[in-house]
């Protein structure tokens, strides 16, 4: 896990946070289970990415991290998983080394330009899809717009549940979200409470 405890700070006393999506350009799948067409993997990273937005009580991003006001813009994610190719997406077995890690994710952010007013923006970076040992592996990502510095980085592996290609693997975004909500933020504002608690003894 990666934690930038200056920003998580400034980050937590904001009011407002910018959801940019689930991004699959840096994804790898399973054959077994993916052997869909190229313009099928599309609609399914739409319709992950608008499933989100059209079921905010469901998927609630405001109350996992605790921020009152939650607005979003696709563009930039939709671009870039239009940009993925189903021979670069799908392999026999998924190996995580050669994947993502907390240094690759820093780097990669540092490329994306953020379009927005809102200080800090909430992305889901898929790293794989395992329809073998069934489990997603999923990385959260609370950026600095201005900077496109990464705030926080951490990976999460869930399981998948349900029936069709669809709510199968979008049960993990669900689940994903209920972790945050239930423990993980909790833990990360943990985390930094000593530093608040000094900054606030320093202010009196």
């Amino acid at each position: 896990m990666y934690l930038d405890e200056d920003l998580f700070i400034d980050f937590l006393s904001q009011r407002e946070i910018l959801w940019t999506g689930i991004n699959f350009s840096k994804a790898r799948f399973t054959k077994q289970g993916f052997e869909y067409p190229q313009e099928v993997m599309q609609y399914y990273f739409n319709g992950w990415n608008t499933s989100i937005i059209n079921n905010q009580k469901k998927y609630d991003i405001r109350l996992s991290f605790r921020k009152p006001i939650m607005r979003y813009d696709l563009a930039l994610v939709t671009k870039l998983n239009k940009g993925v190719k189903i021979q670069h997406l799908l392999t026999d077995v998924i190996s995580h080394q050669d994947i993502l890690n907390e240094e690759r994710i820093r780097e990669y952010f540092s490329t994306l330009a953020f379009n927005s007013d809102i200080p800090y923006a909430l992305s889901f970076i898929v790293e794989s899809f395992d329809s073998i040992t069934k489990r997603a592996s999923i990385w959260v990502v609370i950026s600095h717009t201005p900077t496109s510095q990464v705030v926080l980085a951490e990976n999460f592996l869930k399981k998948p549940g349900g029936f069709g290609t669809a709510n199968y693997w979008g049960r993990t975004f669900y689940d994903l979200l209920f972790d945050i909500k239930t423990s993980a933020f909790i833990r990360w504002k943990n985390l930094v409470q000593e530093r608040i608690s000094s900054l606030s003894e320093e202010g009196q």
